[in-house]
């Protein structure tokens, strides 16, 4: 009997040892995964374009001669940097510069018999005044001051007449002056030449109306520049003047360039269908100190609607459908619970309730056997800053 039990006892704990043996082999495996916690920081709800935005200059200008010629002379090249006022491109003008110069001396005749003629005015004046007082004593007769007194008035008419041809003389040259200034063409603002239609000898015509042509000069202020950039119409009611930015250039990486929104259009672009957005344009806060930005990179804009400070947060990549995440028990074992979200962006989600600091959560989620009930692992091979 005793032999019994004890055979009986050895086969119980064979038995026990195997099936706890199968227990353990036929456990859930955990599963490696990229492991965040809760913690307190900064938290913003931003919103940015829905397509590339475009580094624009505030004066950008294509200029033109105000009338057609030849061009005699380019004073500039593609890529001069120019002050306002100075000479672009001067036309033939031979035959209009010739009629100023004729009416510049027509001018200079004009105002000096003009000046003949009113010094005799003058000298008339004076005798006609001395005749009437020799009247007086009766040492000229009545009628030889009446006569000097006519003469007089005729020649201060003669005077005013010249005056007046003068005047029309130097209006005339006025007249020719502008008319040269029609063949200049100069800067109106200080800036770059961006681009060069033309050369020497070749033809210009100013654009007619309602047919584009080439400018002579495209004529670019870099100095200043803007972003311009498409909001969607839905995120469009939130954006408003003066709130801050961050502007990113492909063609830089990651360098952030701060600003604020400085316009927003009063109309919906639709460009394609059911794609309509808005237009915002962003100032820099500091002018860019990186040479050859130019007008036509593109560049990205996040606009920030809202900033938190010191709440409680989570990567909005372990965010789950309906507020919910995976949190990490002590066994690994994962739950899933609701939370009360407030602000977010691509980056972090602000936590109002139903999360406290330290809480543990999943931020792979799309890895496969990643769910409710399943056992994790940190992923070792993946660095979270954590």
């Amino acid at each position: 009997m005793k032999r019994l039990l004890v055979r009986i006892l050895i086969l119980t704990l064979i038995g026990t040892g195997i099936w706890a043996l199968i227990r353990y082999e036929s456990r859930p495996q955990a599963i490696p995964a990229i492991i965040a916690k809760v913690e307190t920081g900064a938290v913003e709800a931003t919103v940015s374009n829905t397509r590339a935005g475009t580094i624009k200059a505030c004066r950008r200008a294509g200029i033109s001669p105000m009338i057609g010629g030849q061009i005699a002379r380019l004073h500039i090249h593609k890529g001069d940097h120019v002050e306002a006022d100075q000479l672009l491109i001067t036309l033939w003008n031979d035959d209009i510069v010739g009629q100023f110069a004729l009416a510049r001396e027509e001018t200079k005749a004009s105002q000096a018999a003009a000046q003949q003629t009113c010094l005799l005015a003058d000298n008339a004046s004076r005798d006609a005044l001395r005749t009437d007082q020799l009247r007086k004593t009766k040492q000229v007769s009545a009628q030889a001051a009446e006569t000097a007194r006519a003469q007089a008035d005729a020649q201060q008419a003669a005077c005013q007449a010249a005056r007046a041809r003068a005047d029309v003389a130097q209006a005339q040259q006025n007249v020719a002056k502008v008319n040269v200034e029609r063949t200049l063409l100069r800067a109106p603002f200080g800036g770059t030449v961006a681009e060069i239609n033309g050369e020497e000898g070749e033809f210009v015509t100013p654009s007619p109306t309602g047919v584009a042509t080439l400018p002579a000069i495209d004529l670019v202020d870099t100095r200043c520049l803007y972003v311009s950039a498409p909001i969607d119409e839905v995120d469009a009611p939130r954006v408003q003047v003066g709130m801050e930015t961050r502007v990113h250039l492909d063609a830089y990486g990651d360098r952030i360039f701060p600003g604020h929104v400085r316009r927003i259009a009063p109309y919906i672009q639709e460009l394609e269908k059911q794609a309509r957005t808005i237009e915002i344009e962003v100032d820099f806060d500091q002018a860019p100190d990186i040479d050859g930005i130019l007008p036509g990179y593109s560049a990205d804009t996040e606009v920030v609607l809202a900033r938190h400070e010191g709440g409680l947060r989570i990567p909005t990549e372990a965010v789950l459908e309906g507020n919910t995440v995976l949190v990490v028990g002590p066994d690994g074992m994962l739950s899933r619970r609701r939370f009360t979200p407030g602000i977010a962006n691509w980056h972090y989600t602000e936590i109002l309730s139903g999360l406290i600091a330290g809480d543990r959560i999943v931020t792979s989620i799309d890895r496969k056997g990643i769910a409710e009930d399943a056992i994790v692992t940190p992923d070792t091979s993946v660095t979270t800053g954590k």
